[in-house]
C-alpha cells in the first residue's frame, strides 16, 4: 500500500502487503503525487550558476570540436598519403 510520510512525500511501504493492489487510475495518480514530491525537491540554480555551467558546457563542445577536427584533418592526410590523390 501507500503511505504519506510526514514531511508530505508519497512512499509505498514496504514489505509483502497482504492488502490488494492499486488499480489503474490508483497507480496514475500515486505516480502524479510521486512526482510532484520530486519536484518539489528540485532547486532552481542562481543566475551565476547557470552562466557558469553554460559557458562549461560550451568549452567542453567547443575542445570536443578541435579534438574531432584535428582527427579528422590526420585521417585524411593519412588517406591521401597511402592511397594518393586521384589525378
Amino acid at each position: 500500500m501507500v503511505q504519506e510520510e510526514a514531511h508530505g512525500e508519497v512512499v509505498p511501504t514496504g514489505g509483502a502487503s497482504r492488502e490488494k493492489k492499486l488499480n489503474f487510475f490508483q497507480r496514475i495518480a500515486l505516480f502524479i503525487r510521486q512526482v510532484f514530491a520530486e519536484l518539489r525537491k528540485v532547486v532552481t540554480p542562481t543566475r551565476q550558476e547557470l552562466v557558469k555551467y553554460t559557458l562549461v558546457v560550451l568549452g567542453f563542445v567547443v575542445v570536443m570540436m578541435a579534438i574531432v577536427y584535428s582527427l579528422d584533418l590526420l585521417f585524411t592526410w593519412v588517406v591521401n598519403v597511402v592511397f594518393g590523390v586521384p589525378r
